[in-house]
């Protein structure tokens, strides 16, 4: 099962906070996300019994569930199934929908250490991006993000001004933004953006790990508008057409060794509040996964 830093302000947040209280969580309800399970009946179905689905029914070793809230995964799509918990296809929409990375773009990924980041700048890299630059908490994983990742330049949350060290890596501007993050970097990135930059906003953790989950960020929109500057949101739930050549696609760079799918596997349920506090803490580079 998949753990994923929006989960906590999901258990934190008023319930009018998103605008989808459905999606908070409170005490005593289980953790819902993503997660893979092996059908072990399901009668009056055409799911065989040892079939392995992806569901939303998150934090629990068992789960009782309608044959349409699953979705059946071919396991020779992936070559590894813990690739279908990944954050992947949130890194590929953005870069390929949210952003349109085309050859020669300068691409800055917010939050590069995370589940979606670690994969955005690899996907831009496919996608013909000639320098990527990621941002990140820590020294050690601005180091990872450039030696196995392929990352060009890391700028460091808390070393300094974000602005000044994303103009260093990348003196003259940026073409893409891929965000995950807002605040600050959001701001930085805008004011190193080129003529028809695009940015592609698909998290806003700066706020949603804060005890405010809809703090806005302040841009200024004048500079939007002459630089002809496209700000785009993209969520996944909209894009499920996609989904067939982003699986395409993935499955053949983790095959041909183009693209590595970081993550961090633990063992048993009872890690998993745990594993949520280091994740948010920042001690975990790409994906944090349960294995039941």
């Amino acid at each position: 099962m998949s753990v994923a830093a929006v989960m906590r302000p999901l258990t934190l947040a008023d319930p009018d906070a998103f605008g989808l209280p459905q999606l908070l969580h409170k005490a005593g309800e289980v953790m819902r996300g993503a997660a893979l399970g092996e059908v072990v009946r399901a009668p009056g179905t055409d799911l065989a019994p040892g079939t392995l689905v992806r569901h939303r029914a998150g934090w629990r070793e068992y789960a009782v569930l309608n044959a349409p809230e699953v979705s059946p995964v071919d396991p020779e799509v992936l070559p590894d199934p813990a690739a279908h918990l990944s954050q992947g296809f949130t890194a590929w929409l953005g870069v390929v929908r949210g952003a349109g990375v085309r050859r020669g773009d300068t691409v800055f990924v917010t939050g590069a250490a995370g589940g979606a980041g670690s994969l955005a700048g690899q996907f831009a890299r496919l996608h013909g991006a000639a320098r990527v630059i990621g941002s990140t908490g820590s020294r050690h994983k601005a180091d990872r993000l450039t030696r196995e990742l392929g990352y060009d330049a890391a700028v460091l949350r808390g070393a300094g001004s974000i602005e000044e060290q994303l103009r260093a890596a990348a003196p003259d501007g940026i073409d893409v933004l891929f965000d995950t993050v807002g605040g600050e970097q959001l701001r930085a990135a805008l004011a190193l953006a080129r003529r028809n930059a695009r940015f592609a906003l698909v998290g806003a953790l700066a706020a949603q790990l804060s005890d405010d989950a809809l703090a806005p960020t302040a841009i200024s929109t004048l500079a939007l508008i002459t630089r002809s500057i496209t700000l785009r949101g993209i969520s996944a739930v909209d894009h499920q057409d996609a989904m067939p050549a982003y699986l395409s696609e993935f499955g053949r760079a983790l095959r041909e060794g183009a693209l590595t799918y970081p993550y961090t596997r633990l063992t048993g349920i009872d890690q998993a509040p745990g594993a949520l506090c280091e994740l948010v803490a920042g001690r975990h580079l790409g994906a944090v996964l349960v294995e039941l």
